[in-house]
């Protein structure tokens, strides 16, 4: 993987938050790819509860400063950054007051999801999008973690289709159980299709569940990780007759043999 670019956008990313099978794995890939030579950048929400002083986060002016809109409403992106320690790996982190400021990740203290969470995942994507344009980047593979990352390969098979910059830019998914119940704001097709996203490529949508986003995902993705052991038997016979190339789930022992070759075979 010598001097590959490999773009990890992810929900969740230790040390910045608690350990759970998404923040370990968008630890874990990174370091892997990192130590083999690869260039990587990392993206992830500036939730509330992410200590900035301690992981000395601090703000990219020249990064700044643009308004993404979201539903017909203009919304400010600040960019932060940090390096998590020892590993020389840059995590730039996605910021508006509006959506992030709250201390907490996806749910109240009473552990009611946030009505929010879907307008939060539509500008996670696009401010990530930005941001790499801005830095100029051209990643050869794009690797995406969590259900708080999954518009960005909707929003890059529609609302940059035509940028130059990704054109030869590879899509994988990483899919993970279920991690939430319900669904989020049932608007948030028509606030998908707002952004000229035919209605009929994002169907899944109508009904937004942790499935039905995760299958709209898949959909836009070039190829396909089963990241998680007891993924639902729904989703896993989904992605096995999406017809897209797939890597079924592997014991942290022996992902990294697999991981790379999975992402040679993509390049």
């Amino acid at each position: 993987m010598e001097d590959k670019r490999i773009l990890y956008v992810s929900s969740e990313v230790v040390p910045y938050l608690a350990e759970n099978e998404v923040s370990l794995m968008s630890y874990d890939v990174p370091k892997l790819i990192n130590d083999q030579g690869g260039q990587i950048r990392i993206f992830m929400p500036r939730y509330g509860n992410i200590n900035e002083r301690r992981h000395q986060l601090h703000e990219v002016i020249r990064l700044s400063g643009m308004n993404l809109v979201v539903n017909d409403v203009d919304m400010p992106l600040i960019i932060k950054v940090a390096s998590i320690p020892k590993e020389r790996i840059q995590v730039y982190f996605i910021d508006n007051d509006e959506y992030f400021k709250r201390k907490a990740t996806f749910s109240d203290e009473d552990g009611v999801m946030y009505p929010d969470n879907d307008e939060r995942a539509i500008f996670f994507a696009k401010g990530v999008v930005e941001t790499v344009k801005k830095l100029n980047w051209v990643p050869d593979i794009i690797h995406v973690h969590g259900w708080m990352a999954s518009m960005l390969p909707i929003y890059m098979k529609h609302y940059y289709k035509d940028e130059a910059l990704f054109s030869e830019t590879k899509i994988v998914s990483s899919v993970y159980s279920q991690s939430f119940d319900g669904s989020l704001d049932t608007e948030m097709i028509n606030k998908v299709e707002f952004d000229g996203i035919p209605k009929e490529a994002i169907s899944d949508l109508a009904n937004p569940t942790y499935e039905n986003i995760i299958k709209a995902s898949i959909n836009h993705s070039d190829a396909v990780i089963i990241a998680s052991e007891n993924l639902s038997a729904s989703l896993t016979k989904f992605i096995e007759s999406s017809g897209k190339p797939f890597l079924p789930f592997a014991p942290k022992e022996e992902f990294a043999k697999l991981y790379t070759s999975f992402y040679k075979n993509m390049l």
